[in-house]
């Protein structure tokens, strides 16, 4: 008796043993071409291994209205709320596949009368063997199905689910990011039209008193109507500015509102643009950690970890499947006796060994399908690194050169403010006439609005550089 078990153990022996087999490579990250440090060699003296994207938003931007709004934006944009909703699909996908290679077990329950013809042979025999000219038949059966993953099919699908899990996570971590960084260029876009708008309205009444000392000579005799007219002309020039700038206050404030899930409305600010600071040294950190943390080329990735696991699957439906099903449970043709144990037990058991043979070649084909895939993935992932690589080290080139920039530009508007000042007292002293007097005021109004400009992208520049290095969705 014993050897009759032998056969049996043998082949669960075996089924283990070829369970432990998986086709297809595990996954390791291609290498990608990566310099050794961000920045120029002037800004390598402060490169080190930390990064301004390991500081967290909240941290980071300190100015108290950008961080209500980045708060909001974060609760209420819809864009990153449809990419949350995402993430709870794929969580539920992850948990399904958790399950995979558990057995599948069916309860079934059915009763059923069949009464039989009297001139049918049934109808002569049945009621010979039964007392009556029905049949009836009730089962109470649990069947279990399971596939053996002789060939880790199931275990590559496993590793498809959880990789698009994670890479939607990482690319709703891509969507904060982008949003922290469009409400905090938004922001600084709208304190520099405050700021330019100021400088408009200053100007203005610079404009007003020229143009009121310029009545006032020509009344004297002084000038001509031709020099009260070039005064006025430049006063409506700059009096144009302020309604445009106000509109475009409007449509940024009605932008970041949206952009935060609220009706487009006034915001409300205490700050300006010169009330902010930018800080002397912002580290880059090293660039390979900047490919583990920047969402989007993680989710590049979680890409290629899936085409890697489809080759593995691909390949596996090409080998033979073993599937065993058992079942069992209660019969019996009367619905008196449906319950008597051992009476009514039964059970049943099949294994089965399926081997493609017309469908090889399509099998083949959907391999060689998978391998390019990988391959196309390789690419793809190598590129969002060699872009993500090039956004980092522009970023950094404006911070240096905007910096400089700054320097230059508020030299400037010392240097023609005082040229105002002096051209001013020179057409009063009949030294000077007024067209190098509305020269001066044009040529310090466009500085001063220049100078607004490049602050505001100074401040951009530090945004995307911390954008860049994926900093954000912390």
């Amino acid at each position: 008796m014993q050897y009759k078990h032998i056969p049996i153990y043998t082949t669960v022996l075996a089924v283990l043993i070829l369970a432990g087999c998986k086709v297809g490579k595990d996954y390791q990250r291609p290498q990608v071409q990566l310099p050794q440090q961000f920045g120029t060699q002037a800004q390598q003296s402060f490169a080190d291994t930390s990064s301004i994207a390991d500081i967290a938003w909240k941290d980071f931007f300190t100015d108290a209205t950008l961080r209500e709004l980045i708060t909001r934006g974060i609760s209420y944009n819809n864009d990153l709320q449809v990419a949350i909703k995402r993430i709870d699909i794929a969580n539920a996908n992850t948990k399904q596949a958790k399950l995979l290679q558990l057995p599948t077990v069916d309860l079934q329950a059915s009763g059923s009368i069949n009464r039989v013809s009297d001139n049918s042979l049934n109808g002569k025999s049945v009621p010979l063997f039964l007392g009556k000219s029905y049949v009836e038949n009730y089962q109470l059966v649990a069947n279990i199905s399971w596939e053996a993953d002789i060939w880790g099919k199931i275990r590559r699908q496993k590793e498809t689910t959880i990789a698009q899990y994670l890479q939607t996570q990482e690319a709703a971590k891509a969507v904060q990011t982008q949003l922290v960084s469009d409400i905090a260029q938004g922001y600084y876009n709208l304190l520099m039209l405050d700021r330019q708008l100021v400088i408009a309205r200053n100007n203005l009444i610079l404009n007003d008193s020229f143009v009121n000392v310029t009545r006032i000579l020509q009344q004297g005799g002084e000038v001509t109507t031709l020099a009260v007219r070039q005064a006025e002309a430049q006063k409506q020039t700059t009096a144009l500015l302020i309604p445009q700038l106000e509109q475009d206050i409007a449509l940024q404030e009605n932008a970041l509102q949206i952009l935060t899930g609220q009706l487009p409305g006034k915001l409300a600010r205490a700050t300006t643009l010169n009330d902010l600071t930018i800080p002397d040294a912002l580290s880059a950190g090293l660039p390979v950690a900047m490919v583990s943390r920047r969402p989007d080329v993680r989710t590049t990735e979680m890409a290629l970890v899936m085409a890697n696991a489809q080759v593995g699957i691909a390949q596996a439906n090409m080998y033979p499947a073993l599937n065993i099903t058992a079942g069992g449970g209660l019969e019996a043709y009367e619905f008196l006796n449906w319950f008597k144990i051992p009476g009514s037990l039964f059970a049943l058991g099949t294994g089965t060994i399926l081997q493609p043979v017309f469908r090889k070649k399509e099998l083949k084909t959907r391999f060689e399908i998978a391998k390019i895939e990988r391959e196309q993935a390789v690419i793809q992932f190598k590129q969002s690194v060699l872009l993500a690589t090039g956004e980092v080290s522009n970023a950094l080139v404006q911070v240096e050169k905007l910096k400089e920039q700054r320097i230059l530009a508020g030299s400037q508007v010392d240097t023609l403010k005082e040229a105002v000042g002096n051209a001013q007292l020179l057409f009063k002293s009949d030294m000077a006439n007024y067209l190098e007097v509305i020269t001066a005021q044009t040529n310090a109004l466009q500085a001063e609005l220049n100078l607004a400009a490049v602050q505001r992208s100074q401040l951009g520049a530090v945004v995307e550089l911390y954008r860049s290095l994926g900093g954000g969705w912390k």
